[in-house]
């Protein structure tokens, strides 16, 4: 039987290992965390086949610059002399453009509904983790924003998705939960949403009951290899033989990849996300406040609000409360009723997006590195896509044609 060492507990690692395992290897998990508390935990739970178009999009740029100066802003990069960010924004640069975001679409779109398809396998043999399909409602309140979320609308209808447009009237009538300040928005029929923290816990039973191993509190420190490829996995806790490996350790892929050879341009994008609990009185159905770019997402009887993209680097684990106070200010702005305060610092999570510069995940196979797989730099995206992106690595591993083209989803 084939062993495979996946680095990385998050949700894709987990996924990844839930597939394999089924398919009949052997399989062990290694992660430096005590995998209790990374971004699989605290995003906001959405499942977006309407995210099609990736980070990295025409106009980012310009609008990048703007935000760039202010600290309150969704998007934001921390200005530092590093040779990493620099060859990441040249990357950027290179992909935000019309001709990039018309190929990402349709492969973006392919790999959501896979996912979308295997959540529901899940929640048909056990709800534990609240998933459902209300949609996404994508909420402004200027003509500006207006008429981008309709172009975004447009190309979602052609690629197959189900549209609503809605005035405001319609919104109110549709979210009956709390009341909304809205010119208008899109509703995203096909969208689905889950309880992170409790899916954790479900598949994390799922893999104990396939006899995954897991070793949290693991630091892998280096490789052996024999030719090219490797035969060992050297971590703080022993050294562990291993036919394949399975790179998915989001924003730390960089620096392990540099050990193998492989250079992965990737940026942390860290987010901010707090939980209001047992709440009678909250929107019913998740939405994008499209203006602030704030998810906000009922979870059972909480609901969790996130947002900000803050292009950094993994050692920057102070909470900004300028980013959160532009996060409250729009949930305060759209849900007027809801009167949401700044939340403590004890209740206040953060996390590290892997953000590629081209904004698509890395799904594949290493060229130097024969028995190398790379499962990494989902961005935002990492709940949504994590299942398909589990299956599509099983496939490349058993040597079968992948269930959705990953062309687009090279290093």
């Amino acid at each position: 039987m084939k062993r495979v060492s996946i680095i990385g507990g998050g949700i894709i690692g987990l996924c990844t290992a839930y597939y394999l395992a089924k398919e009949g290897y052997e399989v062990t998990i290694f992660d430096q965390s005590p995998m209790d508390d990374g971004c699989s935990y605290g995003n906001a739970g959405m499942i977006v086949p309407s995210h099609i178009i990736p980070l990295a999009q025409a106009g980012m740029i310009a609008q990048g610059m703007k935000w760039m100066f202010d600290s309150q802003s969704p998007f934001y990069v921390k200005p530092r002399l590093d040779a990493n960010l620099i060859k990441w924004g040249l990357q950027f640069y290179k992909h935000a453009n019309e001709k990039h975001v018309e190929k990402a679409m349709p492969a973006l779109r392919d790999l959501s509904l896979l996912s979308k398809e295997l959540y529901q396998d899940f929640a048909k043999e056990n709800n534990s983790f609240f998933y459902e399909e209300k949609g996404l409602l994508m909420l402004y309140k200027t003509d500006k924003v207006a008429h981008e979320m309709f172009h975004e609308a447009r190309e979602a209808e052609k690629l197959g998705l189900e549209v609503d447009y809605l005035s405001g009237a319609a919104i109110a009538k549709l979210e009956n939960g709390t009341k909304t300040d809205v010119l208008g928005g899109i509703h995203y029929k096909g969208d689905a949403h889950l309880y992170p923290q409790k899916f954790m816990q479900f598949i994390k039973e799922e893999l104990k009951r396939l006899k995954v191993e897991i070793h949290s509190g693991t630091t892998v420190q280096d490789f052996v290899f024999d030719h090219h490829k490797i035969t060992k996995i050297v971590t703080d806790k022993g050294i562990f033989a291993t036919d394949e490996v399975v790179l998915a350790a989001g924003s730390w892929s960089p620096s392990l990849a540099k050990k193998l050879g492989v250079s992965v341009s990737i940026l942390p994008g860290k987010g901010y996300s707090f939980t209001l609990k047992d709440k009678n009185h909250k929107p019913s159905i998740p939405s994008i406040l499209c203006e602030g770019k704030v998810a906000v997402t009922p979870m059972n009887n909480d609901i969790r609000f996130g947002g900000t993209m803050e292009i950094t680097h993994t050692g920057d684990t102070k909470i900004n409360k300028n980013r959160l106070q532009g996060i409250i200010n729009s949930i305060n702005e759209f849900y007027p009723d809801m009167q949401v305060e700044m939340p403590e610092n004890k209740d206040t999570w953060f996390g590290f997006r892997p953000c590629t510069p081209s904004g698509m995940p890395i799904i594949t196979r290493a060229k130097k590195v024969v028995n190398l797989t790379f499962a990494t730099g989902h961005a935002m995206m990492g709940l949504s896509l994590a299942p398909a992106t589990g299956k599509i690595i099983t496939e490349i591993i058993s040597g079968k044609t992948t269930s959705v083209d990953t062309k687009m989803f090279q290093l």
